[in-house]
């Protein structure tokens, strides 16, 4: 069975829930997705489908052979399946796929935050303001650890690039499914900008 689809951030807005309480939600334009491959144990070593989203306005020669008469797709993303999928090349995948209540794991490219110090990177509380210290107020300090071992230990919290990366954001709980809108409303913030790329997975869990 496909447990997911593919979708556009929209942007956030709020609702009210039947106790009259307010409620933040991120509205995703969810599908129709196209299953442009299927791959089986037997084939390919295990089970999953390829499915399209977006219409593209230009492809080149590989793309449009791989995809035929298919369409012109924007997004391609492979979602593993458990058993063998039961759907053809063509088959079209909406948002009634989930259902409120149901929990969702959604993936997305995080916004991009160029080069960072620490200060903002890994919230580093920056040095000391007063006693004669003009320049240090968002510095790291110390960098290393001395004679022994004498270099910078490897993965230590420094400025660099931030953001721009795979965020998955786990259990959001669908609040409503709109199928004449292909539109889908999860509880919070999910990751990335309007307009950005997100895979919708059904969690491993019960409803909330």
């Amino acid at each position: 069975m496909i447990n997911g689809l593919i979708g556009r951030k929209i942007g956030m807005t709020q609702v009210f829930t039947q106790g009259g309480m307010v409620e933040a939600v991120t509205a995703i334009e969810a599908g129709p997705c196209i299953v442009t491959q299927v791959k089986t144990v037997e084939k390919d070593g295990y089970n999953a489908v390829q499915l399209g989203f977006g219409q593209a306005k230009k492809l080149n020669a590989p793309e449009k052979g791989h995809l035929g008469k298919l369409g012109l797709f924007k997004h391609l993303r492979e979602f593993e399946v458990e058993d063998k999928p039961g759907v053809d090349l063509g088959h079209k995948l909406d948002v009634s796929l989930f259902q409120p209540g149901d929990l969702v794991d959604i993936i997305g490219l995080s916004k991009g935050r160029g080069f960072a110090g620490v200060v903002k990177r890994h919230h580093f509380s920056g040095g000391p303001k007063t006693h004669g210290q003009s320049d240090r107020h968002r510095a790291p300090g110390a960098v290393g650890s001395g004679t022994t071992p004498g270099h910078v230990l490897k993965g230590l919290r420094m400025a660099g690039h931030m953001g721009n990366e795979r965020v998955t954001v786990r259990r959001m709980r669908v609040v409503k499914a709109d199928l004449d809108r292909n539109l889908l409303l999860v509880n919070g913030a999910v990751p990335g900008a309007k307009n950005g790329l997100l895979e919708i997975r059904k969690s491993k869990g019960k409803k909330k």
